[in-house]
């Protein structure tokens, strides 16, 4: 396993976990049928997945950040 592939892993997949529990802590307070954007009621599946994608983008983007500063860091 290269460095890159070892990096990419270490911080995307427990940006997919943490994106899994936010889910759960999220739409256990928020129902997902009764949000609306305009004229677009979507679906509640549709909704998860779009959150899901949404949290596991945003940690892994604070993942990757953590990762390229500690390399940095060490020169």
């Amino acid at each position: 396993m290269t460095s890159n592939t070892l990096r990419t892993a270490q911080v995307l997949w427990p940006a997919f976990l943490m994106a899994g529990v936010l889910e759960m802590l999220v739409f256990s307070v928020l129902d997902p049928s009764a949000l609306s954007f305009g004229n677009w009621h979507p679906d509640a599946t549709t909704v998860y997945s779009l959150a899901f994608f949404v949290f596991w983008a945003l940690i892994a983007a604070a993942s990757a950040a953590s990762q390229w500063m500690v390399a940095s860091a060490q020169g």
